[in-house]
Parts: C-alpha cells; sequence; structure tokens
C-alpha cells in the first residue's frame, strides 16, 4: 500500500513559531482524549489540560471541539498517508512497494492506536471528514496503481477498486492483530500471507503476459 502525502485542508494557521507548537500540543492532547474518553465525553476544559495550556488559548487555534476533532482526523491521516509514501519511495516495483508500504501502515498503527479508534468515531461525529481521510488515501493509492499498471509491474485490475479492496484489507488485518491483541506489530506469518494474497490479486499472469506480447 503506498499513498502520496498531500497537505491537510486549510485550517487557521499559527502565526509564531510559539504558535505552532501550542497548536501541535492540543492536537496530540486533543489525539490523546478522543482515543480515550470518547468524542461524547471528551471535552475542550479536559484537552487543554492534557496539553498544559490555558483554555482561553484553545480558541485562538480552534473554534470548537468539533473543529479539533476534524483536524485531528486530517493530522493522522496526513501522518498515516506520508509514513506509507516514504516507507515506499525506494522501491524497485510495484509490489516491493506494495509490501514496504504496507510494512509502513502496520508500524504507524502500531504506535498510533488512536487512528482506528478515532476513524471509527468520525463515522459518526464528522462523516464527511471520515470521507476525506479515505478518499485521500485512495486517490494516491488508486494513482500509483494507474502507473503500475501503464508500466506492465501489474495486472490490468480496475485501480480504485483494487485500492479500496487492499486498503480495507489492511486496515482490518491491523485491527485484529495491532489493535485487538495490544501488539507491536502484525506476526510475520500474518503478514506473509497477507503479501501473498496481494501477489496473487496484482502480479502480472504470464497468460496475459504472453497474449499482449502476441498482440
Amino acid at each position: 500500500m503506498s499513498a502520496e502525502a498531500t497537505p491537510p485542508r486549510a485550517a487557521r494557521p499559527a502565526r509564531t513559531a510559539r504558535g505552532a507548537r501550542t497548536r501541535a500540543r492540543l492536537l496530540e492532547a486533543a489525539e490523546h482524549v478522543f482515543a480515550t474518553v470518547g468524542y461524547p465525553d471528551a471535552s475542550i476544559v479536559k484537552i487543554t489540560e492534557e496539553a498544559g495550556v490555558a483554555l482561553g488559548t484553545f480558541y485562538v487555534h480552534f473554534p470548537g471541539k468539533k473543529e479539533i476533532f476534524d483536524e485531528v482526523v486530517l493530522d493522522l491521516s496526513r501522518r498515516v498517508r506520508q509514513a506509507m509514501s516514504e516507507g515506499s519511495a525506494g522501491a524497485a516495483n510495484r509490489l516491493e512497494a506494495e509490501r514496504e508500504g504496507f510494512r509502513a501502515f502496520f508500524r504507524f498503527t502500531a504506535e498510533h492506536p488512536a487512528l482506528y479508534r478515532i476513524i471509527r468515531q468520525a463515522e459518526f461525529v464528522s462523516p464527511e471528514t471520515m470521507q476525506e481521510h479515505y478518499t485521500r488515501i485512495v486517490d494516491g493509492y488508486a494513482a500509483g496503481l494507474s502507473e503500475a499498471r501503464e508500466r506492465g509491474d501489474i495486472r490490468p485490475v480496475d485501480p480504485t477498486v483494487a485500492a479500496w479492496a487492499l486498503m480495507g484489507a489492511g486496515e482490518l488485518i491491523g485491527m485484529r492483530w495491532i489493535l485487538w491483541e495490544q501488539a507491536d506489530g502484525i506476526p510475520d506469518d500474518t503478514f506473509e500471507a497477507l503479501m501473498d494474497v496481494i501477489q496473487g490479486a496484482l502480479a502480472p499472469h504470464p497468460c496475459h503476459e504472453r497474449l499482449t506480447d502476441d498482440d
């Protein structure tokens, strides 16, 4: 799995380096609070206490709880896409990029289990932001698969359908073997089994290659 990193949608920017650090602390604190107590029981007071900033400072950066929740979702989305993009950057071919991209994804989710908990809350709290998260991943993923198909790295699959299917497989496997097990990664045999599925789904078929050559 590979996704190009793209910037989050426009938000109220910090005007100074100190302001940027404060905003980052608020996002980190909000990620922890939303992941541990859930959106309904989260409060701006809890977030500011976790961040160690004054209540009034919160409103310098965010209009309210919904807005910082949206920013947490988009920040997590940006970071996981960046991790996958960097992980697969040096791959020699698309199948290797899949391997390294998935490896980076599982590493990120092990380090940030809040990704699962917060994205699932977003389905009810902010469905439009949840859709943006998934769409941004799929857009970059499908573009990479489309380029690989043109190069002959993979068989002629529909890149958008393949991107959704493989992203779903990775997310559910990560949920089962990382989130539920509270593990720091998925077992090697599970990872290799997933790679075998991806190989079967994407690898060019010898019969197709022969037909293409004859044409």
